[in-house]
């Protein structure tokens, strides 16, 4: 028995030290290794009396359990999110994880998730400290064997490293968490330094003294929407397992938009993030910042760098308004954003079910938003600049509403039974296929509510401006997915159209393969230069 419990604990300490922080970097070469931080914390255990031995045992023990955590985070995130996991900036995005399964699984199983992962944490640091002081007493106890077998263990490693051998295409010697170490040093230190250098960045706008009287002058007169479609990503049109219904929608929309005379161009635009955090995605765009993070994205909303949206109600000639089915909350942000009014998904007046994350179908909320907002001239003569933010294409994907008659929507209770007969999220969330498939019914149903409304709705003045914010999680997307994202500005003035013809965007609604991409901090100042602004930069 007590042979087997050291084993055990052998085990796990050099599993924890040798754990790489990708999924897809998973695998049994990895665990066979020899981690050269074992050889020299057994050297420094064997040279040290009974007490502090101890003490540094346990104190690395519970060292190793939090760089395992931070390896489990990097995974989830890497998966999830594209990157690895910020020590400085991501703790406060826990809480959104967790709201985020609270709507997926519910609230009981969200806590009994939670509570387990804490209990998880907690059980890793006691049973690592065990561990590493039961094998340094073991050192002690054989200390001569011990000395030779950690001398052996040392050549062995310096002659793996210096040969480069390798298991698999896995180095044999090992420095995972000495790098991870560095990696994660490094990490603090150049966020720390992105931060004042952001800052700077963020005081300097090229835009940011240009009169009301000279911004967006040719779009006078228009009837702005900006749309902001969750998740909608590069995959959706060209992924060949997502794309081929995607397409024959986009195709399908871009014909009956041309029929009611609506067109459109489209191209691409490299998201500032991937598979979440969309407040990144949507101010990256309005800013024409590249807000990457947190901590970027409170710099930006703390400042007076010129949003897309505040630019038309600076003229002075347009109202602003924001529809936000996802905002369950205060949002300071609105300030930043220019926007005279928001719509809440308390505001909205939804009678119906939550559909997973997504507070309420798409088709409804555009709904509500003529019927509060567009259909509604301002009181005061001026034309309007609308922001939405589409939110049925939220993972896990399931539910995922469908269509229905416009005139039956009513206060959404129609959905009730929509929802009932849907998908559950647990049975969608940790399915590959599944996820891919109801993801791309869920952008399907979010454009097709989208340019219905704008058939229906628009007018000679109306210019719809619509995006994704940023690419689905890894799972749907890919593990080497780009970051791109569709853009397409729709109208029926064709001075409109004329106005970015040296984009050389695609026709209609589907960006071509080979499109332009640009950065999409790119777009705010392209935006604003095509429709007649002029530069008046402001230095920070």
């Amino acid at each position: 028995m007590s042979v087997t419990v050291t084993v055990l604990a052998a085990a796990l300490v050099v599993a924890a030290l040798v754990l790489p922080n990708t999924v897809v970097g998973l695998g049994p070469a990895k665990f066979m290794r020899i981690p050269g931080e074992a050889v020299i914390g057994a050297a420094v255990l064997l040279a040290l009396p009974r007490r502090p031995r101890v003490v540094l045992a346990a104190v690395s023990g519970v060292a190793l359990a939090a760089m395992t955590v931070l390896n489990l985070l990097d995974m989830g995130f890497n998966q999830y999110l594209g990157r690895p996991f910020n020590p400085v900036l991501d703790w406060s995005l826990l809480g959104d994880a967790q709201s985020y399964l609270e709507d997926s699984l519910g609230r009981t199983a969200t806590l009994a998730a939670t509570a387990g992962v804490v209990a998880l944490v907690l059980l890793l640091a006691v049973l690592l400290a065990l561990a590493t002081v039961r094998l340094g007493n073991l050192l002690a106890r054989h200390s001569g064997t011990a000395t030779r077998g950690t001398m052996v263990a040392g050549v062995i490693w310096i002659t793996c490293s210096a040969l480069g051998l390798q298991i698999s295409g896995v180095p044999v010697a090992s420095d995972r968490t000495t790098t991870a170490l560095k990696t994660e040093s490094r990490r603090v230190s150049d966020t720390l330094k992105d931060e004042a250098q952001f800052r700077k960045v963020a005081g300097e706008d090229r835009f940011g003294g240009t009169p009301g009287s000279q911004l967006v002058p040719d779009l006078r007169g228009k009837d702005m929407v900006f749309t902001f479609i969750e998740s909608y990503g590069r995959s959706a049109i060209e992924d060949p397992v997502i794309a081929p219904g995607v397409d024959t929608t986009l195709d399908a929309r871009t014909k009956a938009l041309a029929k009611a005379g609506f067109h459109a161009r489209s191209g691409w635009l490299t998201s500032a993030t991937y598979g979440g955090s969309s407040w990144l995605g949507h101010s990256t765009t309005m800013s024409g910042l590249w807000v990457s993070n947190q901590q970027r994205y409170r710099t930006v909303m703390a400042s007076d760098h010129l949003s897309l949206t505040e630019a038309f109600k600076k003229t002075g000639d347009f109202d602003t308004v924001g529809v936000m089915p996802g905002v369950q909350k205060g949002w300071p942000e609105q300030k930043w954003y220019g926007l005279d009014k928001v719509y809440n998904a308390f505001q909205l007046g939804y009678r119906g079910p939550k559909f997973s994350w997504s507070t309420m179908p798409d088709q409804y909320a555009l709904q509500q938003y003529e019927e509060r907002v567009h259909s509604k001239r301002p009181a005061d003569g001026k034309s309007r600049m609308s922001l939405l933010i589409l939110t049925s294409s939220h993972q896990p994907w399931a539910p995922v509403p469908k269509m229905v008659d416009w005139d039956a929507l009513g206060d959404g209770s129609a959905f009730k039974d929509m929802e009932a007969a849907g998908n559950k999220p647990a049975d969608i969330i940790a399915d590959t296929t599944k996820s891919r498939e109801q993801y791309g019914k869920s952008i399907q149903y979010s454009v097709t509510a989208l340019t219905e409304w704008l058939e229906r709705h628009g007018t000679k003045d109306t210019v719809l401006v619509f995006l994704g914010d940023h690419q689905p999680i890894a799972r749907v997307s890919g593990n080497h997915a780009s970051r791109d994202v569709p853009v397409s500005i729709v109208a029926k003035d064709p001075k409109v159209l004329d106005r970015i013809a040296d984009w050389h965007w695609t026709e209609g609604l589907r960006p071509a393969h080979d499109a332009p991409v640009w950065r999409m901090s790119s777009f705010r100042d392209r935006f604003l230069t095509a429709y007649g602004s002029v530069p008046h930069p402001k230095k920070g």
